[in-house]
């Protein structure tokens, strides 16, 4: 996904902001197909972070090996939640690693034909060490694993902060629909959401609301 690698160099230059879809934990990949595909064609979808429980490693593969297909017929890249070792065995795109160590540990394995995200970044300091680290994306604003984070108006100060200073791709994690378009506004250059499998209207229709908003972006107050 080589738009998740590059940024335009100034706001009049920059591409249009993207969805990034998160799944839940999948265990039944078949099952989940039937959700995915009707999700991916309801809007552009720049990248899928496939989210995988514990289980046997042959186990795990067969999955992603199932919905890789799936996912790059939308045109999509498909990144692992961890799992930086079943990459290049499953057809997927990349991994998305928590935490500087984690990306440390697995970007040689990754670099330079596969996708190293970077999320878990607390701090400032942790998201330049990320970007030297040679990550092809930050993420801002997901949840710790107590279900906290910052609050929308610090995310996307966060978001700001980086747009301006740095020409490495961010992407901003939205708990809810109706923040997708303010952190588009603040800089965003993709924005996350796993709230769409959850929506009452389904999966496809949340999804192409989340696209709507990105069109219509409007800066935290």
């Amino acid at each position: 996904m080589q738009a998740m690698a590059s940024k335009a160099q100034t706001d009049s230059e920059r591409p249009a902001p993207r969805l990034y879809l998160m799944t839940p934990p999948v265990k039944d990949a078949a099952a989940f197909a039937r959700l995915l595909e009707p999700a991916l064609a309801a809007a552009d979808i720049a990248a899928v972070l496939l989210r995988l429980p514990p289980e046997d490693e042959a186990e795990l593969v067969g999955r992603i090996e199932l919905l890789a297909p799936i996912v790059a017929r939308a045109g999509a890249a498909l990144v692992l939640e961890g799992h930086a070792d079943l990459v290049a065995r499953s057809g997927a795109d990349g991994a998305h690693l928590t935490g500087v160590h984690a990306l440390e540990g697995a970007v040689k394995r990754l670099k330079p034909g596969r996708i190293a995200g970077a999320g878990g970044m607390t701090t400032r300091h942790d998201a330049m060490l990320a970007a030297e680290a040679d990550a092809d994306y930050i993420l801002f604003g997901e949840p710790d694993l107590n279900g906290e984070r910052p609050s929308l108006s610090a995310i996307a100060d966060r978001v700001s902060w980086w747009a301006e200073v740095f020409e490495l791709p961010c992407v901003a994690y939205a708990t809810g629909l109706e923040e997708v378009g303010a952190l588009a506004a603040a800089g965003a250059d993709f924005v996350a959401v796993d709230l769409v499998w959850n929506d009452a209207r389904g999966p496809a229709a949340a999804v192409a609301e989340a696209a709507q908003r990105l069109q219509h972006t409007e800066a935290v107050k």
